[in-house]
């Protein structure tokens, strides 16, 4: 079973779970008005509700619901026109959902090693590249695919200023980071996914806010965002002929899902206050707490620590098996893609030693926007006794 699965184990009477979804706002009071009025399906008011309602959110003017946070990935590569041949710029240390569209559309992943400071895809070995093919004549890339994770803003400045000069276009995969944002430099106040042609979220059931699957696509162009829906719907025209001038995808999200991402849009503040509460307790317990490494305090960007995470000096197995034994779900970082089958022998810019590192030592603890500060004193005291 993997720990995602498992709320309770042999030897514990209850399991502190790692990032489970806080249900308690008007989620049962909107669902029921989808099955009071029969909109349970992809057409209803709770859609555009809930695509007006993130936009301002996250503020853009544009916003579609789509079905999960890999749909939006996918959409986004086809309306930057990726194809097969093409290349995208992708982060070597990322879950498997930033790099897998990518080979849906024919084309080619080019890996980036990530830098200690945020745990993103270090921007000099993008720049680099962007520039060196830009010397030599080489073919550029289709797509920069910069990958926010845990939650921590990627440091962006420098690689949309090259994908700016360079005519290449800027993706933000922002699944795991919604609600961070720049406090300093020229995109200061600015949230993850409003700096990129197109910015991509999940709301899957352990994110900060959950529609239970689904996902949103952002735009500041409003011809993309008009395309996006158009062809999330099967590429259907309007009327009331079913005519389909192209192949389009049924990646629509339902009124249900979407009934659910208004009452948790509601509460978002609230969640990344919890979120930001929860990482100060963690920060202050482990400081200089020997075998174990915080997660980084970037300045100039404000990250929402959706799954907390820290180094230990060891491999993350025994540590992962030892909290579990303890009533603590935990679960490792994710694999490096190089490391994985599917991307063997793609490009990887850098040496890939830091995203080795992270995968190796990483583990994510309990941080739902639930957590009791008494649950989180247990967490604290069995990392600590894990490390005596």
């Amino acid at each position: 079973m993997s720990p995602e699965n498992i709320r309770w184990t042999k030897g514990c009477d209850k399991m502190i779970a790692l990032a489970e979804p806080n249900l308690s706002g008007n989620e049962s009071e909107y669902i029921r008005q989808c099955m009071d009025t029969n909109f349970v399906s992809s057409v209803g008011p709770f859609v555009p509700r809930f695509e007006e309602a993130f936009a301002q959110f996250v503020g853009t003017p544009h916003a579609v619901a789509v079905s999960n946070g890999t749909a939006a990935i996918h959409m986004a590569l086809i309306l930057a026109g990726v194809g097969p041949g093409d290349e995208v710029i992708v982060s070597d240390f990322t879950f498997a959902a930033s790099g897998n569209p990518i080979f849906y559309q024919g084309g080619t992943p080019i890996l980036v090693d990530s830098e200690f400071d945020t745990w993103n895809l270090e921007p000099g070995l993008v720049v680099e590249e962007l520039d060196r093919r830009a010397r030599l004549g080489l073919r550029m890339p289709k797509v920069v695919l910069a990958v926010h994770i845990l939650g921590y803003p990627a440091r962006i400045e420098a690689i949309a200023d090259a994908c700016d000069r360079h005519g290449v276009w800027l993706i933000e995969d922002a699944a795991e980071a919604l609600g961070a944002r720049y406090t300093d430099g020229p995109y200061k106040g600015r949230q993850v996914g409003t700096i990129g042609r197109i910015g991509c979220f999940s709301f899957n059931g352990n994110k900060i806010m959950t529609t239970g699957g689904g996902g949103m696509l952002v735009s500041s162009d409003a011809a993309l965002a008009q395309r996006a829906k158009y062809l999330i719907t099967q590429a259907k025209l309007p009327g009331y002929a079913y005519f389909h001038n192209e192949v389009g995808y049924n990646y629509r999200l339902t009124n249900l899902a979407a009934a659910l991402g208004v009452a948790q849009l509601e509460r978002l503040d609230a969640f990344l206050d919890k979120k930001a509460d929860i990482a100060r307790t963690y920060d202050e317990a482990f400081q200089g707490l020997e075998g174990l490494r915080c997660p980084p305090r970037p300045t100039g960007l404000t990250p929402t620590f959706w799954l907390y995470s820290v180094m230990f000096s060891r491999p993350w197995e025994q540590p992962l098996e030892q909290l579990l034994k303890r009533g603590v779900q935990t679960r490792p970082l994710w694999t490096a893609l190089h490391l994985m089958p599917p991307y063997q022998g793609v490009p990887l810019l850098g040496s890939g030693k830091v995203s080795e590192s992270l995968c190796s030592f990483g583990l994510s603890l309990p941080c739902s926007t639930s957590l009791s500060k008494k649950d989180q004193a247990m967490v604290i005291e069995a990392v600590r006794e894990i490390l005596k």
